[in-house]
């Protein structure tokens, strides 16, 4: 066994230092004497050969044991039994199903066992190698299951990420969601993506597309184009400037190489880091541009000027070297910096209305080469102090020119619209507020976030804040919720003249949109902050809720009857909400579990809701049985009958669900019937026969006057139209216009033809009973009737059924009557005109039943608006209009009238309103009421303005406003003043203002005096502590100083440094406080005191003594370090290692920067 013996530096040094002085080697002594680098340094024995059976054991024991993993994996798939493909239960294990499972084992590899679960579900395990087990679950999802499908929509330029390179994306998601995905082709333009497979399947797909797009839509791509030549300065030497900037980005950075004849550079990552990026090259090209001008202008202008001529020239490079405005500008302003003349570049020929006020205005002469000269030298000439006002005007205009910036800005583009507003109204603010800066947005076909903003710095950057400000306000008030209203009740909620929605919007500074009046959506839309939309919906449900006896309700039904029960797109569920009165029925989300089914609506309707669904669910889990009969789509209505009552008869009788397809169903003829199965047969049974009677055609004649047939074929047919769709599709023909024949055919069901004669026979008799009336109104009411889009006309259509013609309009330019001489005009006689006669332009015409033309006429004339006049303070006026007249249109709105205020040159107190005389009075007492509040707030305004000043010594002013102004915050809140200090340069340094009500102030007053009074009070003593315990006293971060100043009610003030009494510490406070103060300090420095001179007298004992130390190191002498002899380094052209050099010898932890060594590479 060999030993290994170490030396180590510190073993040396204490071997030398152990050596008498006579003992030690000398400088002379021989070489010899020193150890070699083998004696210094032993190596270590070279490994023995062992034997090979002991090599093998010991290989064996000491080599890595990998752990065996089985290549044979198993997987359970569950098929639901509402997605099985083969639902025959007493085939199991047999037939097609069969057939296919053993199809799947021989064409995958994998074996297949299946079970049924007791919810008739299928299990499927599946064994095999992993390859084998996902090829045969995507055959088992393709054959064993039902398969549906869906799509979709992603943007086009993202398809390629979700196919991935060779389309090894798209295989890897179609493996693990077993759905098969259909991408279009490059050259189809739709972005829409189709996946079938399982229901599961198919979410997990969508899941997985959309977060492949979601990703791609928080990447930007950005190409800059910049000369070939400037390339070099952006990468740097050894790509390590474009690797820095990769770095400090995050971007990356696709840069050209030099063989490659290629400008465009291409910047990929998030969109700020993009952004930052191109800002980032585009300043590195802009500084080496600016470089290049000055190296050009040097060896174009290379000329010499005299200053003994009164000639200014100028030139101007047009279009120069195509360089920007402020490229060229730089280039300039460090070019003259060198030479004493005065240059200006411009990238367009100079305007003329420029050259002609320089003219005027400095009295100079201004020549400028024709174009066929090719010259560049404008000349300037005149005397030398306009010439001098013409250079100081341009250097101006050069200036603004190196002032501009551009930034841009990242704004998403949805928000680009909102921005600037209808017919660019809002954009116009913001340009209007900052004049001077250009705000361009980018083409919306480009799809691009980037604002640019371009003027003087500091305009842009304010334009910047303001924008950025509107964004995020934008983004704050983009919540959105939905409501779901019964359409019955949006009249109600939108009110009269909108009225009721308007205050809403107003009063919760929300966006609330609602369906269109042919729509069958109930849903009202609310956007705005979360909170104010919140606010909204509860105020539109507290409408429908007053209007009608609305309740809400929540029904347990198991989860996993919750799709039976909603039906095939919905359709069973459906035909309970209509039939129970348009109710609100709302499922859990699928796979959640939750069995509450919420039920909202009319009380009784909720009740009659809730019975169908609990009895349907009790249905579903004993027995349910489905039929289904076809029908002709016209003959549905009457089958349904007036409200519903043919089909409530059958369901009533029967006890079977009727479901009738809606507008979007496909198959307009098929009628599902759900139920027992008895039920649904006695259901099926009468339907039917309801069918086969309708089926049964037959022709009927009526008589009706030929006066009234017009009435029926008018607007291509639309009475006969309504006819066939009310009655089953009854066929009315009547005879040829000019027969004067009164027989009219009908054709179609029997019970549907007697009905549609029923119908036509009592609006013969109304046409018969049909009166016509006029109605003087004048024409300037006309349109205030009429309503928004005639509203309020057609509601007295249909209230009254009565119809109502307007005249046409009088001419404003009329013509005047032909002179009439001896009573004739162009040869004709013509009638006095009589003048109480109502002018054409003011009669309405109404046709009806009499009595229902009299309402009507009564309604019309109550629509006439009337004007009244309410006496308002002059001085008041302005404030009633309010801001951008906000005021009173809001009073006009929430009224319904016109308030006209008098223009202010009059002087007048009068305000007419004018509107419907049930709304004025209304609208006078708001009026007068607002008086009242403008009144009220004028004389407290008076009484806060009471203004008091006090008088207080300016070195108690601190004191009094306290740490960060907590003091004097404290004043203000609880007296309700506002108290107002002196600035600095102000003369009154030592007064104080408070202002508002006079009780208020008068004791915000005494509480200042009573502060002031108190710091009156106080002392100030000096004491000496050692300057040894101050840190210990403060404490960490003043900790302990300010423990003793909040237990003791004193201010304490330590020195600072380099002050002529270290020792001498200020203490502040009430005389009894100041003495309690010091003894604790005095006791707290003999405790500390203590413990630092123990401190002190362990470092001394530590120490060595100075002269021992010194007298050692002088009888040492210079060291000349390590040195050994036959060391590796003195083989070659290497030093020996420096003893000092952290880099040779570095300590732990420090970082070790890479070296040759001459023993080689390391090896780790």
């Amino acid at each position: 066994m060999s030993s290994v013996a170490v030396l180590t530096q510190e073993s040396f040094n204490e071997h030398r230092s152990g050596l008498l002085p006579e003992q030690r080697p000398s400088a002379g002594e021989d070489e010899d004497a020193l150890p070699t680098y083998k004696e210094a340094f032993p190596p270590l024995p070279e490994k023995a050969a062992s034997p090979e059976g002991t090599q093998e054991t010991v290989n064996a024991w000491t080599s890595k044991i990998r752990p065996l993993k089985s290549s044979i994996i198993t997987q359970v798939f569950h098929v639901p039994l509402e997605e099985r493909k083969y639902k025959d239960i007493n085939q199991f294990g047999e037939g097609d199903q069969a057939k296919v499972c053993v199809d799947i084992m021989h064409k995958t590899g994998a074996h297949l066992e299946l079970s049924l679960a007791k919810d008739q579900g299928l299990s499927i395990m599946v064994s095999g190698k992993l390859d084998a087990v996902m090829k045969a679950r995507k055959e088992i999802v393709s054959r064993l299951q039902t398969q549906a499908s869906a799509t979709v929509g992603i943007p086009k330029e993202h398809h390629r990420f979700v196919i991935g390179k060779n389309g090894e994306k798209l295989q890897e998601l179609e493996l693990k969601t077993a759905t098969k995905i259909q991408i279009p082709r490059p050259d189809d333009p739709s972005n829409q993506i189709k996946i079938s497979g399982t229901k599961e399947g198919l979410e997990k797909a969508k899941h997985e597309i959309l977060l492949i797009s979601a990703e791609q839509d928080k990447r930007a791509v950005e190409r800059v184009n910049i000369d070939k030549v400037y390339h070099p300065f952006i990468t740097g030497a050894y790509n390590k400037l474009v690797g820095d900037m990769m770095q400090e980005t995050g971007a990356r950075i696709n840069v050209p190489p030099p063989s490659v004849n290629k400008s465009e550079i291409v910047i990929t990552g998030e969109k700020e880091q993009v952004a930052l990026a191109v800002a980032m090259i585009k300043k590195i090209y802009e500084d080496k541009v600016c470089q290049q001008l000055v190296k050009l202008l040097m060896t174009f202008l290379h000329c010499d000027y005299t200053s003994k001529c009164s000639v200014f020239t100028l030139f101007f490079f047009f279009f120069f070297f195509k360089f920007s405005v402020t490229e060229i500008s730089q280039g300039f302003w460090a070019y003259t910096k060198c030479i004493d003349i005065f240059i200006c570049f411009i990238t367009k020929p100079l305007p003329l209305f420029i050259v002609n006020r320089i003219k005027e205005l400095h009295k100079v002469t201004v020549r400028i080469p024709p174009d066929n000269e090719k010259s560049n030298l404008i000349r300037i000439e005149g005397d030398p102090q306009g010439v001098q006002e013409a250079k100081k005007e341009l250097l101006e205009l050069a200036s603004r020119m190196e002032n501009e910036r551009t930034k841009d800005l990242i704004i998403e583009q949805r928000f680009h619209r909102a921005i600037i507003g209808q017919k660019g109204e809002k954009i116009k603010e913001v340009r209007d507020k900052f004049p001077e800066v250009i705000i361009n947005f980018p083409d919306p076909a480009q799809k691009s976030d980037i604002v640019q903003l371009r003027g003087p710095r500091t305009e842009v950057e304010k334009c910047s804040k303001f924008m950025q400000k509107i964004v995020a306000e934008m983004v704050e008030n983009s919540y959105s919720v939905s409501v779901p209203i019964f359409k019955q009740f949006h009249r109600n909620i939108i009110g009269k003249g909108g009225s009721n929605i308007k205050k809403i919007r107003e009063e919760t500074n929300t966006k609330i949109d609602l369906p269109a009046e042919n729509s069958n959506s109930e849903m009202i839309v609310i956007t705005g902050k979360k909170a104010n939309c919140e606010a909204a919906r509860n105020r539109i449900l507290a409408i429908q809720k007053e209007l009608a006896n609305i309740t809400e309700i929540e029904v347990s039904i198991p989860s996993k009857l919750h799709n039976s029960l909603i039906g095939s797109k919905g359709r069973l569920v459906r035909s309970i909400m209509e039939e129970c009165g348009g109710v609100h029925i709302h499922f859990p989300t699928e796979g959640s579990g939750i069995d509450k089914v919420t039920i909202r609506g009319p009380v009784e309707e909720v009740e009659k809701a809730k019975q169908q669904l609990l009895g349907l669910a009790e249905e579903k889990q004993t027995k349910s049985h489905t039929a289904e009969l076809r029908a002709k789509p016209e003959y549905h209505k009457f089958l349904i009958g007036k409200g519903g009552g043919n089909i409530r008869k059958v369901r009533d009788s029967t006890g079977a669900r009727i479901i009738f397809p809606t507008s979007d169903d496909k198959d307009q003829e098929l009628i599902t019937v759900v139920g027992t199965e008895e039920a649904v047969q006695e259901a099926q049974k009468e339907l039917e026969e309801l069918i086969k009677s309708l089926d049964n055609v037959v022709e009927d004649t009526m008589n009706v006057d030929p006066k009234h047939h017009r009435y029926f074929v008018a607007r291509r047919g639309q009475v006969l139209r309504d006819l066939a769709d009310e009655y089953g599709g009854v066929l009315v023909s009547f005879p040829r216009t000019g027969s004067q024949s009164e027989k009219v055919t009908l054709k179609g069901a029997k019970e549907c033809v007697e009905a549609a004669k029923k119908r036509m026979q009592e609006i013969v008799e109304d046409l018969d009973a049909q009166v016509t009336i006029e109605c003087v109104i004048p024409q300037k009411f006309h349109r205030s009737i009429m309503g928004p889009k005639g509203s309020r006309i057609q509601q007295i259509t249909r209230d009254h059924n009565v119809q109502i013609k307007f005249p046409e309009r009088e001419d404003p330019q009329g013509k005047e009557a032909p002179i009439q001489e001896n009573g004739e005009a162009n040869g004709e006689v013509k009638e006095p005109v009589d003048p109480n006669a109502p002018k054409k332009c003011d009669v309405i015409v109404l046709s009806g039943r009499k009595e229902r033309c009299d309402a009507a006429v009564e309604a019309l004339k109550a629509l006439v608006p009337v004007t009244i006049e309410v006496e308002v303070p002059f001085e008041l006026h302005r404030y009633i209009i309010g801001q951008k007249g906000s005021g009173i249109r809001k009073m006009m709105d929430e009224f319904e009238v016109n308030i006209q205020v008098p223009a202010p040159d009059q002087q007048s107190d009068k305000i007419s309103i004018t509107g419907l005389a049930h709304h004025l009075d209304r609208a006078k007492e708001g009026l007068l009421e607002r008086v009242k509040e403008l009144q009220a707030e004028q004389e407290d305004r008076a009484l806060r303005s009471f203004k008091l000043t006090i008088t207080v010594d300016p070195k108690y002013h601190p004191k009094i406003i306290g740490r960060k102004g907590a003091i004097i915050t404290n004043i203000r809140t609880e007296h309700d003043v506002n108290i107002q200090f002196p600035e600095k340069n102000d003369e009154n340094q030592d007064q104080i203002t408070i202002t508002g009500y006079e009780h208020k102030a008068i004791a915000a007053r005494d509480a200042i005096k009573a502060i002031v009074d108190e710091l009156e009070e106080m002392i100030s003593e000096d004491i000496t502590l050692d300057s040894r315990v101050h840190a210990r006293i403060i404490g960490a971060r003043g900790k302990g100083i300010r423990k003793i100043m909040d237990e003791f009610k004193v201010d304490l003030r330590f020195p600072q440094s380099g002050a002529a009494d270290p020792n001498l510490v200020t203490v502040t406070g009430r005389p009894e406080l100041v003495d309690e103060a010091i003894d604790h300090l005095l006791n707290l420095e003999e405790e500390y005191m203590a413990d630092v001179v123990e401190n002190e007298a362990k470092m001394a004992y530590m120490r060595p003594s100075g002269g021992s130390a010194a007298a050692m190191e002088e009888n040492r002498g210079p060291s000349k370090g390590f040195v050994v002899r036959e060391a590796p380094w003195t083989t070659g052209n290497e030093k020996a290692p420096d003893m000092t050099s952290s880099e040779d010898f570095p300590s732990f932890g420090a970082p070790v920067t890479t070296k040759t060594s001459p023993w080689g590479p390391k090896r780790f």
